[in-house]
């Protein structure tokens, strides 16, 4: 290719509000919060109980509405304990909303918050020096492993800091979702090799079998509606190939072979089906419970 293709994720503006449309054209969100009221609270039963305090800890909380929710379903599962929550999350102005919806929910006076605005690399580095004795009852990392340099080693250190019964909750694309067949198909072409935009359960279940560490693990049944994006010109067809590729303007930014190539695939029943007249993308999702 003549020139490198530009990452939607150098562009905020742009990314937010293809995210946006992405998060109105699937059923991510609700396939999460399905999860959470479902199969995460047996999970969090498991977690020692009897306890003055549990220490629970989001690395890429976002703007906190997932994270409220599972915190609900702990206390629910532990409500004689108070939790003290540690947020990672290196974007000001999620940290920010996060707060904000903080303060709008009534009953959150058992959670200590404490903030890091920063990446968990970063906050890897932090942590050594402040806390290395502090433990973690539970630690969730839900869709940010693609933003790191060595999904292994975070995942690693990560485990490192649970307690006896902690538990460690990793949720991402399934290895057998769309974006499993779009990522190993074009790679090369669409993935930041700077980070691990590729990356899914698939891939994460390999290295934790590689190493002999146990796991449970649960599909999230998930869907989003790619329709427009086979209309050509089509504003929310042109955002969601961006988000789809995470490639900024892809529609004009890519080679006409690649561009064919992506949408033959986004069609492809390896991807997606039509229901109704419209094409479904596969965008079901995966959790990995990991033990100490």
């Amino acid at each position: 290719m003549a020139a490198p293709l530009r990452t939607l994720v150098d562009d905020y503006s742009r990314y937010h509000q293809a995210f946006q449309l992405f998060l109105e054209r699937s059923s991510e969100h609700q396939c999460m919060k399905d999860f959470i009221h479902g199969t995460l609270p047996d999970i969090l039963a498991r977690i020692e109980s009897g306890q003055d305090t549990l220490n629970v800890m989001g690395v890429g909380s976002g703007a906190g509405e997932i994270d409220l929710e599972m915190l609900n379903q702990l206390h629910l599962k532990h409500p004689e304990a108070q939790l003290d929550n540690e947020v990672v999350e290196p974007c000001g102005d999620m940290i920010y909303k996060y707060k904000v919806l903080t303060s709008k929910t009534p009953g959150l006076e058992h959670i200590t918050f404490r903030w890091n605005t920063m990446t968990a690399s970063e906050f890897e580095k932090n942590w050594k020096e402040r806390n290395a004795e502090k433990k973690m009852d539970f630690i969730h990392m839900i869709q940010m492993l693609y933003y790191v340099k060595d999904p292994e080693a975070t995942v690693s250190f990560f485990r490192s800091l649970l307690k006896k019964n902690g538990k460690l909750l990793i949720i991402l694309v399934s290895g057998e979702s769309g974006w499993g067949r779009l990522w190993r198909t074009y790679k090369a072409e669409l993935c930041n090799a700077d980070i691990s935009q590729c990356i899914t359960t698939g891939d994460i279940r390999t290295f934790l079998d590689s190493k002999g560490i146990s796991y449970q693990k649960h599909t999230l049944p998930s869907h989003m509606d790619i329709t427009e994006c086979f209309t050509e010109g089509d504003e929310k067809g042109e955002l969601l190939l961006d988000f789809l590729t995470e490639v900024m303007d892809f529609s004009k930014s890519a080679s006409p072979e690649l561009k064919a190539g992506v949408l033959e695939l986004l069609r492809h029943p390896d991807c997606s089906k039509e229901v109704d007249g419209r094409i479904v993308f596969n965008n079901n999702l995966e959790a990995v419970v990991l033990d100490p």
